[in-house]
């Protein structure tokens, strides 16, 4: 169940960033993120913090800065269901599109935006570290005018 990231649940969603992301974000731009206005959720069940999201407004566009699921609870659709539901919270803000940016080499995330209704748009140059110093990100949106409920 998806409700709204509290200072509380930072420490848990770091906790799971840190297990999964080669170059996590820190404790402070969670809190910074909570404290500052962004859209911050988790997706809880049974106590289970199972994944997390946040988005930043962008006058009347949405920008998905972080979307990632509990390596446990991977491969169950949680991130898909996660996913539509930013998208239908998008809509009903009446943004008009969405955006994100990720790794070119993370197919698995291209082919699940891809799925939804992203659309590749360009690309950032040496935008994310890795191990070998840097990887562009591709550059994806999501028209949302005329969506009902985050559904392509």
């Amino acid at each position: 169940m998806l409700r709204d990231m509290t200072l509380a649940d930072v420490d848990d969603v770091v906790a799971i960033e840190q297990k999964l992301q080669h170059f996590p974000w820190t404790r402070k731009n969670f809190s910074d993120a909570v404290s500052n206005g962004y859209l911050c959720y988790v997706d809880e069940s049974q106590d289970m913090l199972r994944g997390y999201t946040i988005l930043m407004p962008l006058v009347d566009e949405m920008e998905l800065l972080n979307i990632t699921v509990a390596e446990s609870q991977q491969r169950k659709g949680l991130g898909r269901q996660m996913l539509k539901e930013m998208l239908r919270i998008a809509s009903t803000l009446e943004m008009k599109r969405m955006f994100l940016e990720v790794r070119l080499s993370n197919l698995a995330a291209i082919s699940l935006y891809d799925s939804v209704g992203f659309c590749k748009i360009g690309t950032r140059s040496n935008y994310y570290q890795n191990n070998s110093g840097s990887e562009d990100a591709l550059v994806m949106a999501c028209e949302l005018m005329g969506k009902i409920n985050g559904q392509t």
